[in-house]
């Protein structure tokens, strides 16, 4: 077997997902394991994980509520229990979903979230019953929760500006911040106007390497969700903040096994996701209350803003590396919304009281 190369994320990452999948399985009824070894050449391990855990929870829930379940340890369910689920247990097991106490903590689920869950014991149930180890398959007759719109929130273009600016100069950061802010603002500017002006996913960005980065061809390699690598190109803003950033990690001294992720963390480590976001938090807090900045908000305002710079819509879902074009259709929101703030402008609820021949007219009045 190949040795993994030290400090390569996302090796690492796809490593440790398959070790937590080993110790979920250990939890699961053992004919489960047929069902991930069955979908393993389609499915990555990340999202291996996260049925098992789904599926986890699914069990859990039959083994506390229904009679026949609790009479056995989940570990011990044969395949045939599978034949004795109902829609209607399924059904309840959604509604449970909604909210629920776990570890002394409530735990709620949108419609997105039992969306998910659903759709885990869907692919569940549809192996076993393809493969004739099971005679009915009630998950198929559970309708998907009606997922509403959401609405796209993303930075506004002063807002990108205010953002970049507070992160150079520390406006507004209590003193305490102000000192870690003197030695990581470098990083943290380069960092912001990676992830604003490529549309990078935050685990794309942890996960780039000093290697992965052309300054000749002005791109970097990334490794996209599924696997597959892809070369994203970057402009002079860009370029400017990385190489700033590079004459500053020049002199850092990486932490064993570090030695070549391009963000370190304050103990010359790779940033993870998790830091990356709180980075993000604290920044954006400062610029707008009224939104929840995200990293995934800043990949939102790239591909708005590529999209209305460029009206082309594949090209946006080709650099967001969205499989699907109707992913990237989201992105019309923000035109959409322009169109509809402009709607306010036209419409007068009564004529102005001065009565002056200079006064606006109401669009379409042809009275004067």
């Amino acid at each position: 077997m190949a040795a993994v190369k030290p400090g390569n994320y996302h090796d690492e990452q796809n490593k440790q997902n398959i070790l937590k999948m080993r110790a979920v399985l250990e939890t699961l009824p053992s004919f489960c394991k047929l069902y991930f070894r069955g979908i393993d050449d389609y499915t990555s391990a990340r999202t291996k994980l996260a049925y098992a855990y789904d599926l986890r929870l699914f069990f859990e829930y039959l083994h506390e509520k229904n009679p026949v379940c609790a009479k056995m340890e989940i570990t011990e369910y044969p395949v045939e229990l599978l034949d004795q689920i109902t829609r209607l247990d399924i059904e309840e097991y959604l509604e449970y979903m909604t909210l629920y106490q776990k570890d002394g903590r409530d735990i709620t689920n949108d419609e997105r979230g039992k969306s998910r869950k659903l759709s885990a014991l869907r692919s569940f149930y549809n192996y076993f019953y393809q493969n004739e180890l099971i005679k009915n398959n009630p998950a198929s007759l559970v309708p998907m929760p009606k997922l509403h719109e959401k609405a796209i929130i993303r930075l506004e273009p002063n807002e990108v500006a205010i953002l970049l600016d507070q992160v150079e100069d520390g406006t507004k950061l209590t003193a305490k911040e102000l000192e870690y802010h003197k030695k990581t603002k470098v990083r943290d500017v380069a960092l912001l106007t990676l992830l604003l002006g490529t549309g990078i996913r935050v685990s794309e960005c942890v996960g780039l390497d000093l290697s992965d980065l052309d300054f000749d061809a002005c791109g970097i390699k990334i490794r996209r969700k599924g696997g597959y690598e892809a070369v994203i190109y970057f402009g002079d803003e860009v370029e400017t903040a990385l190489l700033d950033y590079l004459e500053q990690r020049e002199h850092i001294i990486p932490a064993q096994g570090h030695e070549e992720a391009l963000f370190l963390s304050l103990q010359n480590r790779r940033m993870t996701v998790r830091s990356v976001e709180n980075l993000v938090k604290k920044y954006a807090s400062r610029v707008t209350t009224l939104k929840k900045i995200t990293p995934h908000k800043l990949r939102s305002t790239y591909g708005t803003t590529l999209y209305q710079e460029t009206g082309d819509i594949y090209l946006v879902a080709d650099v967001l590396g969205h499989k699907d074009v109707n992913t990237t259709r989201k992105h019309y929101a923000a035109q959409a919304d322009a169109h509809r703030r402009q709607a306010a402008q036209y419409v007068r609820l009564r004529e102005n009281k001065s009565g002056k021949d200079g006064d606006p007219q109401t669009p379409g009045d042809k009275s004067k």
